[in-house]
């Protein structure tokens, strides 16, 4: 249930709150006084799209706020989404800047406009006067019937994905068709140009180095000749000298331990150029001055680096490059095979989207029987006589497949006795229109408050709230009576809030607010008044008579307010 719905310096309220009751909650007031843009705040907050025309003149952000009660579905949602509760509430706010930017809050905690999106159902749904007097297109019948069966179309949706999936591999593969063919010689070349290349990752860095030896080897051969001699076989030698300084170290240690250490130190650093005069002589003995060694590292170099300019930065690049070139030419030699499969593919997920597809359709015929009767009881209720059909046809063309299943649905009506069954957009009168959608509306959230044991898991959740703007425009007299007590019966199940100009329903309120616009100051404000059961009086009285309230009308007003209980 709606508890409280604030606004501050939005279109043109400055400020108003207003505290709403269980059952039916009326907005009424003059032309232009803000009824409906309160109703539109409220839409807001169930994530409808924001502007930077909505901050009132002057001011540098517009907010919008509400309280509903919380229910175990929105607390889900709210875990889901990472929101911390708030207890038995749950508290939605969105400011909009004067820029045009905006911010959402869920218990004060920011969160997105997709999150508001996803309680919405669950807290309440706006029916906007917009809606009542437009037509129904093809897809706002199916998701209403939808909604009143409780159907879900996630299977039918997840099938026709494949399908589409299935048919777009094949179609890529008949269209490329020419163009790999036309590819084919080209492949064949770099292909058999990178596999001739024998090439091994890491290859060219190895050869640079081998490059750089050999290229400077009598250089590298001096060096570690003159270097060994320096460390072990010249006469003056750092072995000979380090020999002849542990002979005479060793010779101290005898006598004084205090050398046994230095000598110790001696021997290891005789080991270590040892050592490495080993290496020296070795690495001389292995250098191999080879003019055709030297020509042939640079010939494969020169093969390498055009590879790499032509197919990859890298070896592992070219490599790769030569993989996925084999690869499409393995695709164009086995071309009937895949054909085969992916043919095999599409007709498997066709077979698959029309089982689930005809079982949706099978569903819809079942609920749109059910929806046409309820929903013709709830319009001839309305003091109109009407024949009303919901009719459901599959069409299994592959054309008419769609994510929501094959199915057309289409609303017929016959208003006056004897004429036939015509398409709901083509009634004439705006009042009847706006009776029939509230009858669908009535008709729906009926059903959805009955749900089918077997679908509890597709079922939607039943909004707690409806809010009805000016649903019932373009009707009067009985046909508004009959409208009052519509909503009235409506309400006693859930929370209602409607705007409205009729006193015939006006009369049914449990919380009647007055909507009233006065300038102070030189600027419009807005007011929002629960009224009690005199000023209600005054308020239907007005509603009657005009600007001037007489003692007829305020009498006609009790009387009705009197006979709405």
């Amino acid at each position: 249930m709606l508890v409280e719905l604030r606004a501050e310096n939005y279109a043109v309220i400055d400020h108003a709150t207003a505290t709403f009751g269980t059952g039916l909650n009326l907005l009424t007031g003059e032309t232009g006084a803000g009824k409906s843009i309160l109703v539109d705040a409220l839409a807001l907050l169930m994530g409808g799209k924001s502007s930077a025309e909505l901050v009132r003149h002057g001011a540098d952000k517009a907010v919008v706020a509400c309280v509903f009660e919380s229910t175990q579905n929105a607390e889900s949602i709210l875990e889901l989404n990472g929101l911390d509760s708030a207890g038995t509430e749950v508290i939605l706010r969105r400011e909009i800047l004067s820029t045009g930017k905006g911010r959402v809050f869920v218990n004060n905690q920011p969160a997105t406009v997709a999150v508001l999106r996803l309680l919405a159902p669950e807290l309440a749904l706006v029916h906007a006067q917009s809606e009542s007097l437009s037509s129904f297109d093809q897809a706002q019948q199916r998701t209403l019937l939808d909604r009143f069966g409780g159907l879900s179309t996630d299977a039918v949706a997840e099938a026709h994905t494949r399908w589409k999936t299935a048919q777009a591999k094949l179609d890529e593969l008949l269209q490329g068709e020419q163009d790999r063919l036309r590819m084919v010689d080209l492949w064949s070349y770099q292909s058999k140009e990178i596999e001739a290349a024998h090439l091994a990752t890491g290859e060219d860095e190895a050869l640079e180095t081998e490059k750089r030896v050999l290229a400077n080897s009598e250089k590298l051969y001096a060096a570690a000749t003159s270097a060994f001699d320096q460390l072990y076989e010249g006469s003056n030698s750092a072995e000979a000298a380090l020999r002849a300084a542990l002979r005479n170290v060793e010779e101290l240690a005898r006598y004084d331990t205090r050398f046994t250490d230095s000598a110790q130190q001696l021997a290891a650093a005789r080991a270590t150029v040892d050592d490495i005069g080993s290496s020296l002589r070795d690495y001389a003995e292995g250098i191999n001055a080879s003019p055709e060694r030297l020509a042939e590292i640079e010939d494969r170099l020169a093969l390498i680096d055009r590879l790499k300019r032509k197919y990859g930065k890298t070896i592992a690049e070219v490599i790769a490059f030569g993989e996925e070139v084999a690869r499409k030419l393995a695709e164009v030699e086995d071309r009937d095979e895949i054909l085969k499969t992916l043919r095999a593919d599409l007709d498997a997920a066709a077979a698959a989207y029309r089982v689930v597809a005809t079982a949706l359709s099978a569903e819809r015929k079942a609920a749109a029987a059910k929806l046409a009767k309820q929903a013709e009881t709830q319009i001839n209720s309305l003091a109109m006589k009407v024949r009303f059909e919901v009719a459901v046809t599959a069409n299994e063309d592959h054309s008419h497949w769609s994510s929501t299943g094959w199915d057309t649905v289409e609303y017929r009506i016959s208003t006056n006795p004897g004429e036939p069954l015509k398409p709901l957009h083509e009634i004439a009168s705006g009042g009847e229109m706006s009776r029939v959608m509230l009858a669908l509306k009535v008709s729906v959230e009926e059903g959805q408050a009955k749900p089918n044991p077997a679908k509890l898991k597709t079922k939607q959740p039943t909004p707690r709230t409806l809010i009805f703007d000016e649903i019932d425009i373009g009707i009067g007299g009985r046909a508004a009576e009959a409208v009052g007590q519509k909503l009235k019966a409506l309400s006693r199940g859930q929370q209602v809030l409607c705007v409205t100009h009729l006193p015939q329903i006006a009369a049914f309120a449990d919380q009647h607010f007055l909507i009233d616009k006065r300038e102070a100051e030189g600027r419009t404000k807005t007011k929002v008044t629960l009224l009690d059961d005199r000023a209600r009086t005054q308020e239907v009285a007005r509603m009657l008579s005009g600007a001037t309230v007489t003692e007829t009308s305020l009498q006609h007003a009790a009387q009705m307010i009197a006979t709405s209980r």
